[in-house]
């Protein structure tokens, strides 16, 4: 016996659907995916239920005439360094890449169900799922095994990472961390205070906890920002935190700021100390600070070679709106649309040779060692390191009415008016999308480490740098063949 149900999307758009009472719901969805012409997702029912799918349609006591409604989320991908984790329409998990890097989620695969969020560091990912616990995978020693605080980890809110650790913070402000203890992964010498919690900012190896009263507790390794002792009496009315590789910038709620960590980091700012009124922003590289002061001054500190001195053009940082960071220089966006250089020239600092072109610049993405601008006639100019995106004069003639521009280390990928892709840089890391050219439905790039993802319209996830396509809604079916690609 069969029943004939509508299934809906959020867009208005429906079709009738028909299945055995015997048959599992499952197989329901793949039916009503199919007649809508869109990917995985969930099936709701009239009450806001989601339908278990591996239960048959009789004992979801569906009914001929009843309205479901399809929900399909936006795909998201994250990565540790060499290995991907997708949340698909459905809200279960794909994965794939290095197994030492998490790319094989089998031991916990039936876990990874209603999953909202992912968080990975280099060589581990974090699954919150919807009852708020969370599952975890990948290389044990960074995290990829939580077993030893599961029981704590749950009504999870958010988790943060460094490079080998997570930090959860949990519905009632107290942290739960795990992973490599070097990394900031164990907090048990400041857990008493870890408590009412709002946000937590993670450094490379140390995490910085900002309290709902303001004040801050951090773990960690000392010398790379992990104690904060000799300046807590300073540490009041913290409103956000920024951090180098190894230091913490902290801005209080009268607009002045703290530093710690590493010194050679920036967590010395004594000489511009008296000049941090009215902070507004601050940026990073990997060893200096910018800060972005109320007038449209920028005040910087910290390693001179990474953009800590910007004496040289001081003069030209004026009604600065925005900043961005490479790992060892900065680029300004002025009111008028100019752009303001300063820091190592090897890695982006220096854009003399495009100045002229750098006019009604809208945004800027960077990659480790160079910039790429978006210009407001939807051009690009680039500048820094050739073999990390600095030049894109093999497809400057593409780059037209780009939309957005999303940078890896080494490679940048636009998507142009319409939807197609073009990337450039190292091409082993994500700059050659040669192979990608048909492609004109892209609706999102996310970039990671050394590669790209382009999510197409219908839910599919490219990757440009593999030149090879991960289906969203079956990429369980290449997991295998992946797994003998990475033991060969």
């Amino acid at each position: 016996m069969s029943v004939t149900v509508e299934v809906g999307l959020l867009s208005g758009t429906s079709a009738i659907v028909e299945a055995d009472r015997q048959e599992r719901v499952e197989a329901l969805k793949h039916r009503a995916q199919t007649a809508l012409g869109v990917g995985t997702g969930r099936l709701v029912d009239s009450s806001g239920c989601v339908l278990d799918a591996n239960s048959t349609v009789g004992d979801a006591r569906l009914q001929t005439g009843d309205s479901l409604t399809l929900h399909i989320n936006r795909v998201r991908v994250q990565s540790t360094s060499f290995a991907f984790a997708a949340i698909l329409g459905d809200a279960s998990v794909a994965t794939w890449g290095h197994a030492d890097f998490g790319g094989i989620s089998d031991a916990v695969y039936d876990n990874l169900q209603n999953v909202q969020q992912i968080q990975a560091n280099h060589r581990a990912f974090a699954a919150i799922l919807g009852d708020a616990s969370v599952v975890t995978w990948g290389d044990a020693c960074y995290g990829g095994d939580c077993s030893a605080v599961q029981e704590k980890l749950q009504n999870v809110q958010q988790i943060q990472a460094t490079d080998g650790a997570f930090a959860a913070i949990l519905a009632g402000g107290s942290v739960v961390t795990w992973g490599a203890a070097r990394d900031g992964g164990d907090c048990s010498a400041v857990q008493a205070q870890l408590k009412n919690v709002l946000q937590i900012q993670a450094g490379r190896s140390a995490f910085a906890a900002i309290l709902c009263d303001g004040r801050v507790v951090t773990w960690g390794p000392p010398f790379r920002g992990g104690d904060s002792d000799a300046i807590q009496d300073r540490l009041q009315t913290v409103q956000q935190i920024q951090a180098t590789s190894f230091a913490f910038a902290a801005i209080r709620a009268d607009a002045s700021v703290v530093t710690w960590g590493h010194g050679g980091f920036g967590a010395d700012s004594s000489a511009v100390q008296d000049q941090l009124n009215n902070v507004q922003q601050i940026q990073a590289s990997g060893a200096a600070f910018a800060a972005v002061l109320g007038d449209g001054s920028v005040v910087t500190w910290g390693d001179a070679n990474s953009g800590g001195d910007s004496s040289a053009v001081q003069a030209y940082l004026n009604n600065v709106q925005q900043i961005q960071a490479s790992l060892r220089a900065f680029a300004a966006i002025l009111g008028d649309g100019s752009v303001v250089t300063w820091g190592d020239a090897r890695y982006g600092g220096d854009s003399s040779a495009v100045q002229d072109q750098l006019k009604n610049v809208l945004q800027i993405q960077a990659s480790e060692s160079a910039f790429a601008a978006i210009l407001s006639d939807g051009s690009v100019v680039t500048w820094g390191d050739v073999h990390f995106g600095g030049d894109s004069r093999a497809v400057q003639h593409q780059l037209k009415n780009v939309q957005q521009i999303q940078a890896s280390h080494r490679a940048f990928a636009a998507i142009f008016d319409g939807g197609a892709v073009v990337s450039w840089g190292d091409p082993e890391r994500g700059g050659n999308s040669s192979g990608l050219q048909d492609l004109k439905t892209v609706r999102q790039i996310q970039a990671f480490v050394d590669a790209f993802a382009a999510i197409l319209g219908d839910g599919s996830v490219v990757m440009p740098a593999r030149k090879r396509m991960w289906s969203a809604g079956h990429v369980g079916l290449l997991l295998a063949e992946q797994r003998d690609q990475d033991t060969e």
